[in-house]
């Protein structure tokens, strides 16, 4: 029904957009080939986009802390994240027993007490409380432990896509409606928000030794709750301390390694960092501690499978650029942080990166092999269980469905007992993206002709062009369908932990695209679903655990949030 108000809409946008004048051709950018060849009239969200990336500015919404302006940045914030958990609670970790309120714990947590961090009323806790609170679970007798992370996603966008799913900006503060993973009661659920800075920004490393070259960085962390704010919806909170560039407060932004450090490890470290701390240490991450416990253990990404992170999950790396090492770490083969004795690698790993190939990758050091990007080749052919390998592979084929490969394989896993590895992807690396209207093509507001905005005061940024085939979505499986396969072969054992990766809203998001933004939310929840839905036809919640959360957000603010109703 969505969907169908949306086209609605859209084709009303089309006509009034019809009316610009011809220095600004929004017109012919109205209409789009889906991967199916069919053509139909974009919806209001990415009618809204293109206006916003043509004309430079949009009334309700920017990215960045110009308003005037609708990109004036491109990258992460500091903005406190949503934390939702289900299953468990978050008491004891949030309000009176905040780390942000004690100044030793602070000081251990940072490695020195960060200018204006501590607050004695902070309701807010830490991200590195959310590994505590995996393992209090564990101890505790839980026995099925799944992290959702929705990578990029921060309470704003969450609300933004609620709003174009509902039609309705009932709410303005708080939990919100709107999205399976907002709604869901079929367990006890409970709501709160972290910090996510990292222990520094600007260490550099020695990839070939994995060593730290200079601990501590150039910009420390820290948060300052009187400029951020004390809750993610807080309009006293300064977009330019967020995003790192207030003068007398530049707290370090972090980056996904090191959030995802925070979640899977506990620690606070560098930006790029794969669970190594500031002075070049090794940590292992919850997968691994409960690995050692007899627990199955697994990751699932809508991007490359090395990316930072399902990386987090399990591997250990001084920089997270080194992907083929790192998915050595997550298969159980030898890599350069685990030069004698291999990891014993994960029950399950399925992502992307299929078809991404080079010749040569100086940041992945000296043992990079030529060919994908992501997985070398000596690694495929050694995990293959066809060829005497762990693992059953699930490969993106040419005419074949990517649902289908994938059940094939975890049926065959299943069987034989076995691994399952999945691999898919298309051209970006990455699934296919969908846009707030369900469809896979994403739009960009570059005009046909660049030389009309030769002369704009202004330097705009545009999504970059990306036009998948048939084949790119045919061929590739969804993230819920990963996320099923993955519950499915783990599910065989007794205890498992599962991270869940909707990738895609940070890749959206540095694009400063909210149309993609919001596809990309739609389909992480899609997975959520697919993990209630499994949870209550296997044995129901005793004894399991769901935690949503994100790594960090970006700087979209929305100021109209009525233009995303549809009305």
């Amino acid at each position: 029904m969505r969907h169908l108000k949306l086209v609605v809409f859209g084709s009303l946008c089309g006509l009034v957009l019809g009316l610009l004048s011809p220095a600004m051709p929004v017109a012919s950018a109205q209409e789009a080939a889906a991967p199916d060849g069919s053509v139909g009239v974009l919806d209001p969200i990415a009618s809204m986009q293109i206006t916003a990336e043509q004309t430079g500015s949009a009334s309700w919404g920017y990215w960045g802390d110009q308003p005037e302006r609708y990109v004036s940045y491109s990258s992460h914030s500091n903005r406190l994240i949503p934390v939702y958990s289900f299953g468990i609670s978050l008491s004891g970790i949030d309000g009176t027993n905040s780390i942000y309120r004690d100044a030793e714990r602070l000081t251990t947590l940072y490695g020195q007490l960060p200018t204006g961090t501590l607050n004695e009323q902070a309701e807010y806790f830490d991200q590195t409380d959310i590994h505590a609170l995996q393992l209090a679970a564990a101890d505790a007798g839980w026995q099925r432990i799944i992290l959702v992370v929705f990578d990029g996603l921060d309470w704003t966008t969450t609300r933004a896509a609620a709003i174009n799913a509902t039609g309705s900006v009932d709410y303005t503060q708080g939990r919100g409606q709107g999205l399976s993973f907002l709604d869901y009661t079929g367990v006890a659920t409970d709501f709160g928000f972290c910090v996510t800075s990292p222990a520094n920004d600007g260490t550099d490393v020695d990839v070939d030794v994995q060593l730290v070259v200079n601990p501590g960085g150039k910009t420390p962390g820290g948060y300052d709750p009187t400029l951020g704010g004390t809750t993610p919806w807080d309009p006293r909170a300064d977009a330019t301390y967020l995003i790192g560039k207030h003068r007398s407060q530049p707290h370090a932004v972090t980056d996904s390694a090191a959030s995802a450090a925070s979640l899977c490890t506990g620690i606070k470290t560098y930006n790029n960092s794969v669970n190594v701390d500031v002075y070049g240490r090794r940590f292992e991450p919850i997968a691994r501690v409960l690995q050692k416990q007899g627990w199955a253990t697994g990751a699932v990404s809508s991007v490359p499978i090395s990316h930072a992170t399902p990386a987090c999950a399990y591997a250990n790396n001084v920089t997270r650029n080194d992907y083929q090492d790192i998915t050595r770490d997550l298969v159980g083969e030898r890599s350069i942080s685990h030069r004698g004795e291999p990891l014993p690698g994960l029950d399950v790993i399925i992502g992307c990166g299929f078809g991404v190939d080079a010749e040569k990758d100086p940041q992945q050091g000296r043992n990079f092999e030529p060919g994908n990007k992501y997985l070398a080749p000596s690694t495929l052919a050694a995990i293959d269980a066809e060829q005497g390998g762990r693992y059953q592979l699930a490969l993106r084929t040419a005419g074949r469905s990517g649902g289908d490969v994938l059940r094939d394989a975890t049926a065959a896993a299943i069987a034989n007992k076995q691994r399952l590895f999945g691999f898919f992807g298309t051209a970006e690396g990455s699934l296919p993206f969908a846009t707030a209207d369900g469809r896979f093509d994403p739009v960009s507001g570059e005009p046909e002709d660049p030389s009309l905005l030769a002369d704009s005061p202004l330097r705009r940024k545009y999504s970059p062009k990306i036009t998948y085939t048939p084949a790119d979505v045919t061929e590739n499986p969804t993230l819920a369908e990963m996320t099923t396969a993955a519950l499915d072969v783990l599910g065989q054992q007794e205890k498992f932990w599962l991270m869940v990766e909707a990738g895609d809203v940070d890749w959206a998001s540095h694009a400063n695209n909210i149309d993609g933004a919001i596809g990309a939310t739609f389909s992480g929840d899609a997975a959520f679903t697919t993990i209630t839905e499994w949870i209550e036809s296997n044995g129901g919640w005793d004894k399991t655990a769901v935690i949503v959360t994100a790594d960090h957000g970006h700087m979209f603010v929305l100021s109209e949030p009525e233009a995303f109703t549809g009305k």
